[in-house]
């Protein structure tokens, strides 16, 4: 696959974006991961991490190694992307709520505590980097962006698959894409 931009999949944390990695990945886009972070039973298919995004404002080195390829970032890290790169932005769009619980449950799992602050405020202030993180994409030109809905990737792959397909120039085997969603791991509903 030949092209000269980056594929970024982005989205709050819990919001499917280890599951458009692996739909990427199957339909034939290469993927930019180190694998330092295994697969545990909160994403049993792997994290599709790439430790170096995390420094990219101190430390973009990494970045042309992602043309024609795809990276997961947080939606936090796309302020950190160099400007002289073209981006396609595959944003997870996933229910607050659900992304809440979702958290909340790896953290209890895994022993840790979570934010100290009340469920409404914190859906609100994610709501607001949300809406803040949209506008600023918008503005950039060299960014473009499509929001795919969690629970429609996981209740209606095809079409979603198609969506994203689409969105970069049709490269992609769309039924293999489709193929590998566990509609089983749709386990915080809301």
């Amino acid at each position: 696959m030949e092209c000269n931009f980056i594929t970024i999949v982005s989205g709050l944390p819990r919001s499917g974006t280890s599951m458009m990695m692996q739909a990427l990945q199957a339909g034939g886009m290469p993927v930019l991961t180190d694998e330092i972070r295994t697969s545990d039973i909160e994403n049993p298919k792997g994290y599709y991490e790439f430790e170096p995004v995390k420094k990219t404002k101190d430390d973009p080195s990494w970045v042309p190694q992602a043309i024609g390829k795809v990276v997961k970032m947080v939606y936090r890290l796309l302020y950190d992307l160099p400007k002289d790169y073209e981006y396609r932005v595959i944003f997870m769009d996933r229910n607050i709520a659900e992304i809440m619980v979702s958290q909340r449950t790896m953290l209890e799992r895994s022993g840790k505590k979570g934010a100290d602050i009340d469920d409404e405020k914190l859906a609100l202030l994610l709501k607001e980097e949300l809406e803040k993180t949209y506008k600023w994409v918008k503005e950039q030109d060299n960014f473009s962006m499509i929001s795919i809905g969690y629970k429609d990737m996981v209740q209606n792959p095809l079409p979603q698959c198609a969506l994203v397909n689409e969105f970069l120039g049709n490269p992609l085997d769309t039924e293999k894409m489709a193929s590998v969603i566990d509609a089983s791991l749709y386990r915080n509903r809301r």
